[in-house]
């Protein structure tokens, strides 16, 4: 938007300006604020009284002027450069809010495909329940696979050490990855007391790159090794399971039905994937850059927040040694589609007319709340704010929107069909009057959309 401003108006600034600049000249012989307007216009010069006119009367002539134009509405500040004084011609870049056309969404196809439990998983999991509750007995024999030992390394690579540790504890577990492939094979067939030597190549890939490639001389003393006990898989041992089953066959069961919820879950994620990538590409999406910029501020807070437990963001910054400048450029692409994404998912709940009631909120929180004990008075009032309850609104439209386009993705088995093309909603009434009231606020998260796919 290119505004004009009139002369006498920029003139009235600059007396106003001037004005309020007078009680700050120290004009030798004159107390503050009583020297004539001539000597204090000369005390601060012309160009500092346009600066201080220009900095109240720019906003006002930008709010001005949006409020006069229904069809902007504008979302963040926006950037406002005075072109030329003479006369006052201001140029505001003024981030508006997203556009977005869908397209044919309804033709959008996702392939269904059967849910098996396999009966290997199942005993995968009786297996691994049975290894938590083993025992380890110690033993004089040579040591197989899956015993445990306890030994002291050594390890040189040349004439540099390589690895000393002492009372390092190791279960021998077959078919696992490895520092150094072959170091468990090494000691199979050795028993407590062993001294035992040999040597390893040094993988590639290692850590320390000084190392890769050579060849590493190991001498290893055992001095402990167990077998491990496995309870047997009877009912007396599921009774002893989580809140506990009569029968090895009930823990089969619930076992199953878990890996069951479990792979729906995955198929779900896995079509969300594909659904909004298909959306992605086949809609027009037009967004202002702030927006990209105030979802890269997210996830950078999400950063610094969660991977270094609250610490302050030059601290995590070092920890991960990278400039801001660096993690920025590289969640900008990462931003770019999570806000894309998100604004689909927005105008889908719009296309659909998907609603989430106050009675379904109140619901959620009560799932959010069943299970805290004395802690859900204190959590309840916390869910319970204005602002809280619209996060929770959001989440819902979102599940929501997601369960609609996957119910439209997985019809006849995924078999597509071709459907005419969808209208875009209406666009609501223009909020630039509560947007232009305070040009100088900062960004807001720029659209309720933007936060839409953070359930």
């Amino acid at each position: 938007m290119t505004i004009e401003v009139e002369a006498e108006r920029l003139d009235a600034a600059r007396e106003k300006a001037l004005r309020k600049l007078s009680p700050r000249a120290k004009v030798p012989g004159f107390r503050a604020g009583k020297a004539p307007v001539a000597m204090v216009r000369r005390y601060f010069g012309e160009e500092r009284i346009l600066d201080e006119a220009l900095d109240v009367l720019v906003p006002i002539v930008y709010r001005e002027a949006v409020e006069a134009d229904e069809s902007i509405d504008p979302i963040a500040r926006p950037r406002l450069v005075v072109e030329t004084t003479e006369p006052l011609v201001v140029k505001a870049t003024i981030p508006v809010r997203p556009t977005v056309a869908l397209g044919d969404y309804q033709a959008i196809r996702v392939k269904v495909e059967p849910i098996v439990v396999e009966d290997s998983r199942v005993e995968e999991t009786l297996q691994l329940l049975r290894k938590r509750a083993a025992t380890l007995e110690p033993i004089e024999r040579e040591i197989a696979w899956n015993d445990v030992a306890r030994f002291d390394v050594n390890g040189v690579a040349g004439d540099e050490p390589l690895v000393t540790q002492q009372e390092v504890e190791l279960q021998f577990v077959e078919d696992r990855d490895v520092l150094f492939p072959g170091f468990e094979e090494a000691l199979l067939g050795h028993k407590k007391g062993d001294v035992v030597e040999f040597d390893l190549p040094v993988p590639e890939d290692a850590m320390i790159e000084k190392f890769a490639g050579k060849t590493a001389h190991f001498t290893v003393t055992i001095t402990e090794t167990k077998e491990e006990i496995l309870p047997e898989l009877d009912d007396e041992f599921t009774k002893q399971i989580g809140e506990g089953y009569e029968t090895v066959d009930a823990l089969r069961d619930r076992i199953r039905e878990d890996i069951r919820k479990n792979l729906e879950e995955q198929q779900n994620n896995r079509y969300h994937d594909e659904i909004l990538n298909e959306m992605v590409d086949r809609a027009t999406i037009e967004y202002p850059p702030v927006m990209v910029d105030v979802e890269v501020d997210r996830m950078l807070h999400e950063q610094a927040g969660h991977v270094e437990q609250g610490q302050d963001l030059e601290r995590y910054l070092a920890g991960i040694g990278k400039t801001e400048e660096e993690v920025r450029a590289e969640m900008r692409p990462i931003a770019d589609i999570r806000l894309r994404r998100s604004l689909v998912l927005s105008q889908v709940t719009g296309v659909e007319d998907i609603q989430a009631a106050d009675e379904e909120i109140d619901a959620e929180i009560d799932k959010m709340t069943a299970s805290a004990g004395a802690q859900g008075q204190q959590l309840r009032q916390m869910f319970g704010t204005a602002d809280a309850r619209a996060t929770i609104r959001r989440n819902l439209l979102t599940r929501k929107a997601l369960e609609r386009l996957v119910e439209i993705a997985t019809q006849d088995g995924g078999a597509a069909e071709p459907t005419a093309e969808v209208a875009t909603p209406k666009k609501k009434k223009s909020r630039a009057k509560a947007a232009a009231a305070a040009p100088e606020a900062p960004a807001e998260a720029a659209a309720e959309g933007t936060e839409a796919a953070e359930a």
